[in-house]
């Protein structure tokens, strides 16, 4: 009787040991994809040189409007492993100091009369409408004179933003699907009028460079918490097989 209460022991031990390695190695960010109908992001927190480049690419076109005030450049220095002098003298644009967080220039009564709203703070972005949305929006920018910013976006339609990135993209125009009574036109697909100066590839490129730095922003823990998962999944293995020693010696005499 003794061997089958081990056997259901160490079936149990094995399924609660690998229901705990799925959940300290499952990625927030990519639970946070799931769904919404839009293409793959296809990022990779992981890759160090892509959070760099996506940091430049921040600070050159997007600190101009939008904070990350819960993002210290002292935290993004040692999260992206560049050095003090790399961070204030190439991704340091407003002033702040080494320690402070990094927040937007423009003064916020400025920002309401130019765009109707001040412009949202983006430390959370990721975390609240996924990495594959925040892709998707940066892809969907169109030229269109019937808005105050003379653009519009196809995944958020009317949108107050300007498009801060049409000089890497390049133009692009709407093709519609004509009016069918009381029903308005809609965008049928997007084309590229006038060429930036990236290329298509570059520019999907640059958008997966941008989405995986404002991902990491999101969740800065992740890199970190990854790798103290796979060391607790190991001590879980060795606790596990330990535990299964010290239990067969213990009712080795029980019959």
């Amino acid at each position: 009787m003794h061997k089958s209460i081990q056997r259901t022991t160490m079936r149990t031990l094995t399924a609660m040991l690998l229901a705990l390695a799925v959940a300290l190695l499952a990625s927030p960010s990519a639970l946070a994809e799931e769904g919404g109908g839009y293409a793959n992001a296809n990022i990779n927190v992981h890759d160090q040189a892509s959070l760099q480049r996506g940091a430049r690419l921040f600070m050159n076109y997007c600190v101009g409007c939008h904070s990350l005030k819960y993002m210290r450049y002292s935290q993004m220095a040692e999260g992206l492993g560049l050095t003090e002098k790399q961070v204030m003298e190439n991704l340091n644009f407003t002033g702040a100091k080494f320690g402070e967080p990094i927040v937007s220039a423009m003064p916020e009564a400025d920002a309401g009369t130019w765009f109707g709203k001040v412009p949202p703070d983006l430390s959370l972005e990721v975390s609240a409408k996924g990495a594959d949305w925040v892709s998707a929006y940066l892809k969907a920018f169109y030229l269109d004179p019937a808005t105050n910013s003379g653009w519009n976006n196809t995944v958020f339609p009317n949108v107050a933003m300007p498009f801060p990135l049409w000089q890497l993209q390049g133009e692009q125009v709407a093709v519609m699907n004509p009016a069918e009574g009381e029903n308005p036109a809609t965008v049928k697909e997007l084309k590229l009028a006038h060429p930036g100066s990236l290329t298509p590839a570059q520019y999907d490129q640059a958008v997966r460079d941008l989405t995986a730095f404002l991902a990491w922003v999101s969740t800065p823990d992740e890199l970190v918490r990854s790798h103290i998962g796979a060391w607790v999944v190991l001590y879980l293995v060795l606790f596990t097989l330990f535990a299964l020693v010290l239990k067969k010696e213990y009712w080795k005499d029980v019959h």
